[in-house]
């Protein structure tokens, strides 16, 4: 076998650990986030439409503002699960979790992982307070799949069950010394487009108090 064909070997076997196991579906945002969105548009289109009749430059450049801030805290989080990672799309970047890292999660009003000494958060999963205080009395919250169960504690199962999974894999417990010296627990990508979309918008804002 040429080298050539080893590095085609590993990069296959790469893009297998990279690709989606899991995808989750955010259970809250979209709805107001879209919301946000559309009237912020509104605001934009309305300060170009209305310049030469005097209507403020700031208000558009605000609602510029906003809307980049509701399209990157409401509607571009994602959460999804590869053959190694748990994966967080937030508002500035992106955390990939090794799964049998994870020493525990839970799901309140958001996703809670701790791994490597360090509590990471995702908005993709969460339940109402009411929910929250519910599921914590519930005896049944901590079986498997059942009929009826609905989509935020499937959810927190199917990633539980990722986790266990990944662990068993790996050799190691939660909380145990060896699992605390896996290297690469986390690792954080900024997500220039978003910081950059929303320091332009900041910008947009500050000269049009000039305009």
């Amino acid at each position: 076998m040429s080298a050539q064909d080893g590095e085609e070997i590993m990069a296959r076997l790469q893009d297998d650990r990279e690709a989606v196991v899991e995808r989750f579906t955010p259970t809250s945002g979209r709805v107001s986030g879209w919301a946000a969105l559309a009237l912020s548009l509104t605001g934009v289109v309305a300060a170009v439409a209305y310049r030469d009749e005097g209507f403020p430059m700031w208000v558009g450049a605000a609602a510029l503002l906003v809307g980049v801030l509701a399209w990157a805290a409401m509607l571009r989080p994602a959460l999804w699960v590869t053959e190694e990672h748990l994966v967080m799309r937030n508002l500035g970047e992106t955390v990939h979790i090794r799964l049998a890292a994870v020493e525990e999660m839970a799901v309140r009003q958001v996703l809670a992982v701790r791994a490597a000494d360090r509590r990471l958060v995702s908005t993709v999963l969460g339940r109402t307070w009411r929910k929250t205080v519910t599921s914590r009395h519930d005896p049944s919250a901590a079986d498997g799949p059942r009929e009826g169960m609905g989509y935020v504690d499937w959810a927190e199962h199917r990633i539980r069950e990722l986790v266990d999974a990944a662990r068993e894999r790996a050799g190691v417990t939660a909380g145990s010394r060896e699992q605390l010296a896996l290297p690469d627990a986390v690792r954080r990508e900024p997500a220039p487009v978003p910081l950059a979309l929303i320091g332009v918008a900041v910008v947009l804002l500050v000269v049009s108090f000039f305009l």
